[in-house]
């Protein structure tokens, strides 16, 4: 009954604002409501140049990676698959070792390019095993996924180690917020129109998910809308990892709590899906900076904490109500 309430659009939209707005004032430079209002420089400076950054950086990571894991279900219909779990991160974290190796040099949209390509390229090599494979149990299909990723990963870390890069690596993709300034965050707006698209081709991604047979027989390009969700999956992530970082669970339990509470609908779930992302998102982030104040964690972690814990239950939860 609480849920049901909590995730009332109007409700979601409220604490959206709540939470973005008390995220202004947490950091370890002392900001209070009525300096807003003064003619102070350095007040509007810490505003402009890190809190606003910060904040909305959040808000469009939260929204962005949990579309892409609803997409990515559908796509699959399976519910256990998001960015994380099909290697998706681990293929465009390969990407930009890639970047980092033999393009350092070019502008941050061609790196992107090329980290997109790899994480697309690794969700159509996992979408393409799990068409081989038929498995008796969905629960499998994010253990492939993660190990398809570990395999992935430690290619990843063997060439990055041969080059003396993995601290390059490593810092560079610890989810966190706290670099995010003024000229740092300004590329996840990339995902803004590919989250519009996602919303413009909800139903045909619904039926896609069905089967290309299906998909066929009412007119529609699977392959179209197969490599349209492909796209807009592997730019994000690529994206918001070169942007931020890697943010574990977020694309996996966001969609799937709002499934249980609003049903599959996906067009009629996007906005609860991004709303309650980006809630999500800015209550990990504000615990992160109080949980040691004045320093702080980074949110990968207490995403992953909060994240897997949340996941155990989604995993009891949907086999009492299966």
């Amino acid at each position: 009954m609480f849920f049901k309430f909590l995730f009332d659009l109007k409700i979601l939209l409220f604490l959206l604002f709540v939470l973005s707005f008390i995220s202004l004032f947490v950091g370890v430079s002392e900001l209070r409501l009525a300096q807003i209002f003064s003619s102070s420089f350095d007040v509007h400076g810490i505003l402009s140049l890190t809190r606003l950054p910060r904040t909305l950086s959040i808000i469009i990571t939260g929204m962005s990676l949990s579309i892409c894991g609803l997409i990515m279900q559908q796509l699959t219909q399976n519910k256990f698959v998001s960015p994380t779990t099909a290697g998706t991160m681990d293929c465009a974290k390969l990407g930009i070792l890639v970047s980092m190796i033999f393009f350092a040099h070019l502008a941050f949209i061609i790196q992107v390019t090329i980290s997109s390509v790899f994480a697309i390229v690794g969700t159509l090599i996992f979408i393409q095993i799990l068409q081989k494979i038929k498995l008796k149990d969905m629960i499998f299909v994010p253990l492939i996924g993660l190990m398809f990723g570990g395999i992935v990963s430690a290619i990843t870390t063997f060439f990055a180690y041969q080059l003396n890069l993995i601290q390059n690596i490593n810092s560079w993709l610890q989810g966190d917020f706290s670099n995010v300034i003024q000229g740092s965050y300004e590329q996840v707006y990339i995902t803004l129109p590919l989250l519009l698209l996602a919303y413009l081709f909800a139903n045909k991604i619904t039926i896609a998910g069905m089967g290309e047979d299906v998909a066929l027989n009412l007119g529609i390009s699977y392959k179209f809308i197969l490599n349209l969700g492909l796209i807009i999956v592997g730019v994000i992530t690529s994206v918001i990892i070169l942007s931020v970082g890697i943010i574990p669970f977020l694309g996996l339990i966001v969609p799937n709590i709002i499934s249980i509470y609003k049903g599959d609908n996906l067009k009629k779930n996007l906005i609860y899906i991004a709303l309650f992302g980006a809630v999500f998102l800015l209550i990990c982030d504000i615990f992160s900076r109080l949980i040691i104040y004045p320093f702080e964690v980074p949110i990968s972690l207490v995403v992953g904490i909060i994240g897997s814990f949340i996941f155990i239950l989604i995993l009891f939860k949907r086999k009492a109500h299966a």
